[in-house]
């Protein structure tokens, strides 16, 4: 009877390991997160009988953690022959933006009665109150640490580009990138794909071989002198075999790149687009690009150079609003479903952002030439104006507080107010709706990656020009994410609903104590 039940407590439970590193620290390396895995089982009686492993991958989300997306699919589908999944800590298990998709991810294992175990963390995740608040925490910072790090980065790589380095990327047709070490001798030239190994070394661009210098300068030359559009030009060079740096053929797109990009005048300039925290590419306004003039040997002469951006717009000038709709209108005969794609691909047709500066979006332009999208698009215009109406609005808040005697701080990043050091608030605005019924809607995402302690939640009327109202919406009392507001939408909610900001401006007012002598 003893030796059955000595081995009953010695039975094994098994589980699965899941590791990740991304590329920020050793101690985070598989090799380290496997020790202390693998002391933590033996400690706690588990079996290791499977491994997924992400190396050199970001944990800001799930897309490519091919583990991760594995070892879900494998707890989801059934097919999981463990019990539990051993990983180091929170962050490893990521750093997600959202804190809610990592306990989503978890709370999928959970209901498959898998448990998760964090073996390096000082706290037991036994599903108590005390684990579920230490894990939002840490949940909370491991995104919060990456957004530092972006900005820090960020930071960092715009004072290289103001000294005269290149940031990433490939260096072009007619240009090579140059290692170079902290005294600024050159080292060696960089092949496609291969990075600097040395924290202080640095890579500028340099000129490339002498053959591809005369075709860069041949192309400006056809299209400034010779007065040859893209497409001619890559014909040209086509037909005489001249195939671009990545060894494919040339198309418009890739002649206007090569004439309009500043690098073939020695500037250095970045910024153009921003892919933050693996979030929505978004193109730039040119007066938030960091440049340097001058950063590097020039392949092409500035008058030339110049001569080529001037002849672009003039060419876009050109074209009278109703060339550019009747462009459209033909492009529209070839094919049936239109897009900014196949509108910059097209021969003798402005390129899309031509249309949008021209008629302010794609969809006006659509619109005037009889072109109906699948989708009602209408809210892409009114979201644009509610874009251009926001830095108003938040600036206005900004100078009430001010004038209440309130210090202000405004993130760059989430333009999250910090209202005297001691509370945040952020402001969204939300456009109105109409129901086939005429009844009026608002629908707001809270943000939750950045908890604003106050949501200032902005009503548009009817026809999304006008403000109605305010809600002051505090983070404790929102129980959803998204919510969809009625013109009354009883006490709960209307208790926070203002005509103005009065009230949220008195807030930050100070208030001086007598001291009794």
């Amino acid at each position: 009877m003893h030796a059955n039940t000595d081995q009953t407590e010695m039975k094994l439970v098994r589980a699965a390991q899941y590791v990740r590193m991304s590329t920020e620290h050793q101690q985070y390396s598989t090799a380290n997160q496997d020790d202390i895995i693998q002391e933590y089982a033996k400690k706690r009686n588990f079996e290791i009988v499977k491994t997924y492993a992400d190396e050199g991958k970001s944990g800001l989300n799930v897309a490519g953690r091919r583990s991760l997306q594995a070892m879900i699919a494998d707890v989801q589908n059934g097919s999981a022959d463990y019990e539990a999944i051993l990983v180091y800590d929170v962050s490893r298990w990521g750093r997600f933006q959202d804190a809610d998709e990592s306990a989503y991810y978890e709370y999928l294992c959970k209901r498959a009665g898998i448990s998760v175990h964090y073996c390096a963390e000082q706290f037991e995740n036994d599903g108590g109150p005390t684990s579920t608040i230490i894990k939002s925490v840490k949940r909370a910072m491991a995104g919060e640490y990456s957004r530092e790090l972006s900005t820090k980065v960020f930071q960092g790589q715009c004072r290289l580009i103001e000294l005269g380095y290149r940031q990433g990327g490939p260096a072009g047709f007619g240009l090579r990138r140059m290692l170079i070490d902290q005294s600024g001798e050159a080292k060696a030239q960089l092949a496609r794909g291969e990075c600097k190994s040395l924290q202080t070394d640095r890579v500028i661009l340099v000129k490339g071989p002498e053959q591809e210098i005369e075709t860069v300068n041949r192309v400006y030359q056809m299209f400034v002198v010779e007065g040859r559009r893209e497409r001619q030009i890559a014909d040209q060079l086509n037909s005489e075999g001249i195939a671009t740096d990545l060894g494919r053929s040339w198309s418009r797109g890739t002649v206007r790149q090569l004439l309009t990009n500043e690098k073939y005048i020695g500037n250095n300039v970045y910024n153009r687009t921003s892919f933050k925290l693996k979030q929505r590419r978004v193109s730039n306004e040119p007066d938030i690009w960091i440049r340097k003039n001058a950063a590097f040997e020039a392949v092409v002469s500035q008058e030339l150079f110049y001569t080529a951006q001037g002849i672009i717009r003039e060419r876009a000038k050109c074209y009278s609003d109703e060339d550019m709709i009747t462009c459209l209108r033909l492009l529209m005969e070839q094919n049936p479903t239109l897009s900014a794609g196949l509108i910059d691909a097209a021969d003798n047709t402005p390129t899309s952002s031509t249309y949008r500066n021209r008629f302010g979006s794609l969809i006006r332009a659509y619109r005037l030439a009889g072109y109906q999208p699948d989708r009602d698009y209408d809210y892409i215009e009114i979201n644009q104006k509610l874009r251009e109406m926001y830095p108003d609005l938040i600036g206005d808040v900004m100078a009430r507080l001010g004038a209440a005697g309130a210090s202000v701080t405004q993130d760059v990043d989430t333009d999250l107010l910090l209202i005297n050091g001691e509370y945040s608030a952020s402001m969204m605005l939300s456009r109105c709706r109409q129901t086939k019924s005429g009844s009026l809607r608002w629908m707001i995402n809270v943000e939750q990656k950045v908890a604003p302690d106050i949501t200032i939640l902005v009503r548009m009327d009817a026809a999304n020009e006008h403000v109605v109202d305010y809600y002051l919406l505090p983070i404790m009392d929102i129980q959803s994410p998204r919510l969809l507001l009625c013109e009354t939408n009883g006490v709960y909610l209307d208790t926070y609903q203002f005509d103005s900001l009065d009230y949220f401006t008195s807030l930050s007012e100070r208030t001086k104590i007598e001291v009794a002598a």
